[in-house]
């Protein structure tokens, strides 16, 4: 059962011959009644106090869990872009190398095609500079022959005062 100071203050006694004094009964019960007060509103204020203070601390520990979280995802996103630039950089690494690849069997190529054509031109001299060395050992024989020819027409009619050409000249 609840007592409210009120309820106190407001008590009555009956009255008995050799009872307590009525005022000093009344005096007490009025300080009973005031301390009784003050302990409810005290005891009202700290009930108040203590939800306003469950009520910070669930709002301190949703703000502690979300920093949590953020400091978790943030943590994951780090070693995500960590893991992310290391892929990259070897895609990067890997690409160069085989482009660097390419260019080398590019050159090499074009090398083996520059001494496949040097081959080829250097056969092509080496065969029209005997072509021309046969030409012209054809057309210095030639020019014997028709010196000759010269010489047996002109010893048949008149000695001509031509000299004979130098075998060693020709």
């Amino acid at each position: 059962m609840k007592i409210t100071p009120l309820e106190i203050k407001k008590q009555d006694f009956k009255i008995k011959v050799r009872g307590y004094d009525p005022a000093e009964v009344e005096s007490f019960l009025e300080m009973v009644a005031d301390e009784y007060e003050n302990m409810v509103n005290e005891k009202n204020a700290l009930a108040e106090q203590v939800v306003k203070l469950k009520t910070q601390l669930v709002d301190y520990q949703q703000v502690e869990k979300t920093l949590q979280d953020t400091l978790m995802n943030a943590q994951e996103s780090v070693s995500q872009s960590k893991e992310n630039s290391k892929r990259e950089a070897m895609i990067l690494i890997r690409e160069a190398e085989l482009k660097a690849e390419r260019i080398l069997d590019e050159a090499r190529e074009r090398l083996d095609k520059m001494r496949n054509e040097l081959s080829i031109l250097r056969t092509q001299k080496e065969s029209f500079a005997r072509r021309l060395k046969h030409l012209l050992e054809s057309q210095v024989e030639l020019v014997k022959v028709l010196e000759m020819d010269d010489l047996e027409a002109g010893g048949k009619g008149s000695s001509s005062s031509r000299p004979k050409p130098d075998d060693k000249g020709a």
